[in-house]
């Protein structure tokens, strides 16, 4: 059975899967440390019962040291044995499209088929578009066209390709994959990249501040263009549940505060830089990183409020894959809260 037709159950309805969102922070200054407590914390998941873990990328940033995703996902394989492995998101503007596709297959093979392959075209971090030669005009479009290249690669041989960016002739790569489909993802709620995940029926992703109307937006974009695709979403929330809400929102109001003030300060280096030729204005509204917004937006409280809250999800969002993002700064609470969300809250959803 693909991984695909195992969200449904025999009513034709998604049953969820929990995964687990890894960022990879860096709240001690010690990067050694930050990545061997995200492998304890994926471990932990594992031995709960989740479906999945999810591993971003970021570039010359002290905060979040996953720049090398597929290393880390190599890692985690190594690891684990039955939790799912997503990129959250390979931004892959930044790649050569032909090892990223020897890359995964090689990683499918090596995890025993877990493999979920989640892209996006990154931002808003000026840096990334800068130092990879990327602007941020092009970064959509390479994207578009990488994913091309690469699902080209996976599953024929002999490929041709000329593209605007990339170009091959008649190559054929070795391994391949393990899976007859590895699932894809798209981070975007642009409406040329939902249209081309609607197109190829991949599946979209939604980050920690996307909100429930914007989501329910892109659905009804993807929607009206493939209706048999779009129950495919992975979500990722941030996330902190306790025995009150109060302890819930003490322990995870830190977290969110430090990410609001830094995605505020990226914001504001994009907006200084206005001139820079790898760089255009953002098209995400500045309230998505206000830390009202983004505890409206998370799953956060006591075990009745975060039930309730995925409830709603589920509801309006028909989702196949929430994955929680833990808000402490203490490995060990997060730990607890996790154990907590398995023992009194999957359940009920």
């Amino acid at each position: 059975m693909s991984w695909y037709a195992s969200l449904y159950t025999k009513t034709g309805k998604i049953t969820m899967k929990t995964g687990l969102f890894c960022n990879y922070e860096n709240h001690g200054n010690d990067a050694h440390r930050a990545m061997f407590e995200q492998v304890a914390m994926v471990k932990h998941v594992e031995s709960l019962g989740f479906e999945s873990a999810w591993v971003t990328e970021h570039h010359f940033n002290d905060f979040s040291v996953s720049p090398s995703t597929l290393v880390l996902m190599a890692h985690l394989a190594g690891m684990t044995s039955k939790i799912r492995l997503g990129s959250a998101a390979v931004l892959l503007a930044f790649h050569n499209p032909i090892i990223i596709a020897e890359d995964i297959a090689t990683l499918d093979n090596l995890c025993n088929g877990r493999l979920s392959f989640g892209i996006a075209k990154g931002g808003p971090f000026p840096d990334q578009n800068k130092h990879f030669s990327t602007p941020t005009d092009e970064s959509r479009a390479k994207t578009l066209e990488a994913i091309t290249l690469v699902h080209k690669l996976l599953y024929h041989s002999d490929v041709s390709f000329s593209g605007k960016y990339y170009q091959c002739d008649r190559i054929t790569i070795y391994p391949k994959p393990l899976q007859k489909q590895i699932p894809v993802y798209v981070a975007s709620s642009d409406d040329e990249a939902i249209r081309f995940a609607a197109i190829n029926s991949f599946g979209l992703m939604g980050g920690a501040p996307f909100t429930l109307e914007r989501l329910k937006s892109n659905l009804t974009k993807y929607r009206d263009i493939n209706s048999s695709g779009s129950e495919q979403l992975m979500l990722a929330r941030f996330f902190f549940v306790a025995r009150t809400y109060d302890e819930a929102l003490n322990e995870a109001l830190p977290f969110i505060n430090n990410f609001s003030q830094k995605m505020k300060s990226m914001r504001a280096k994009v907006e200084n830089c206005s001139n820079d030729q790898h760089l255009q204005p953002l098209t995400i509204q500045k309230s998505s990183f206000d830390q009202e917004n983004l505890l409206k937006n998370s799953i956060i409280g006591d075990v009745a409020t975060c039930r309730d809250k995925i409830k709603r999800f589920q509801d309006e969002l028909n989702l196949s894959t929430v994955a929680l993002k833990p808000c402490s700064f203490d490995l060990l609470k997060n730990c607890e809260s996790l154990s907590r969300y398995n023992q009194e809250v999957q359940s009920y959803v």
